[in-house]
């Protein structure tokens, strides 16, 4: 079978210290990737010398280096342009790519040319707590095609998540869904997996494939914590889903509760605001609740006690390939 060929784009801005096991992960594949296209964002620390040394020994890599810094998204958007692959994957410089990613969701997508992404499970670690769990788990107990409506049936079940950092991405069908919006900021990657995976459907592969670190200091925790700043981003959010572009998952991402992810900040917001009354549902209310609960309860349980949770409540799955470090 011949496979699609993928693109990697790393965004990077002073990651230097990380950088080493991101690439050397990336280029351990076994199924190797077309080019891996290393975005400098203006480092201040030693990233270009990493980067340079790295470019030299593997000529897979591409470097692009930023006189300025534009900021994540802006080199997301230029690594989707500059790719030459049928399927992009962005890996941020801090996370870890684990083994068979490529190879296993690379056949999947082979046989379902027309899916949008194929996403695995996602083992998320917060060092400065340490914790440590799996998103995804319950999707789907084989490797398969998931059908527009079988994602949102997922969704409305409460067992839809896509894991950012293991998936890849259609090329043209994100470029042709625009891309990642850059008003959207931290949370650009989740409307454009979505927009795909309820236009298209989905490929998964039910293994943890990929390690995403949460720090207090990411783009993501940092932005959430100016609530003003918050509820704009999340205004702009629905904006776009109310656009002509989105009238054909408008009605899926609202019917399944999927705006539940952002808590209470968007409830408040769909109540209070005209653009959002179309998404409050009851079943946004319940989830929206439900999820804030467990957002509180996680960040005052002990470490040991939420690991326990994260166990016995099916955040865990047995680690295959590499073992875990």
């Amino acid at each position: 079978m011949n496979l699609p060929t993928l693109t990697v784009v790393v965004p990077n801005f002073n990651h230097a210290r990380a950088l080493p096991a991101c690439l050397r992960a990336l280029l351990a594949q076994s199924v190797p990737a077309l080019e891996v296209i290393v975005i400098d964002d203006a480092s201040t620390d030693d990233s270009v010398s990493v980067i340079e040394d790295f470019a030299r020994r593997h000529p897979s890599i591409r470097v692009l280096r930023q006189e300025t810094n534009r900021g994540v998204v802006a080199g997301m958007n230029r690594g989707l342009e500059l790719a030459r692959g049928d399927f992009v994957l962005f890996a941020a410089a801090d996370d870890e790519v684990l083994p068979g990613l490529f190879e296993k969701s690379l056949n999947l997508l082979a046989q379902h040319p027309g899916a949008g992404l194929c996403c695995a499970i996602g083992d998320w670690r917060q060092p400065e707590r340490g914790l440590r769990w799996h998103m995804g788990v319950g999707m789907a107990g084989t490797r398969c095609f998931l059908p527009p409506a079988a994602v949102a049936g997922l969704e409305r079940a409460g067992r839809l998540f896509i894991a950012s950092h293991t998936v890849l991405f259609h090329r043209e069908r994100l470029l042709a869904a625009g891309g990642f919006p850059p008003e959207l900021k931290w949370h650009c990657d989740w409307f454009a997996m979505h927009v795909l995976a309820f236009r298209h459907g989905l490929c998964h592969v039910p293994e943890p494939l990929g390690i995403l670190n949460i720090r207090g200091a990411s783009y993501h925790e940092h932005g959430r914590r100016n609530a003003a700043e918050y509820r704009e981003l999340l205004g702009r959010l629905l904006d776009r889903l109310a656009s002509e572009s989105c009238a054909d998952v408008r009605a899926p991402i609202r019917d399944s509760g999927a705006l539940f992810l952002f808590g209470w900040p968007m409830l408040r917001l769909v109540v209070s605001d005209p653009r959002g009354r179309e998404f409050l549902t009851p079943r946004l209310a319940r989830r929206c609740v439900w999820h804030a609960v467990r957002l509180v309860a996680k960040r005052f349980t002990p470490a040991w006690l939420g690991n326990l949770y994260f166990r016995l409540a099916g955040y865990h799955v047995p680690q295959t390939g590499a073992p875990p470090r």
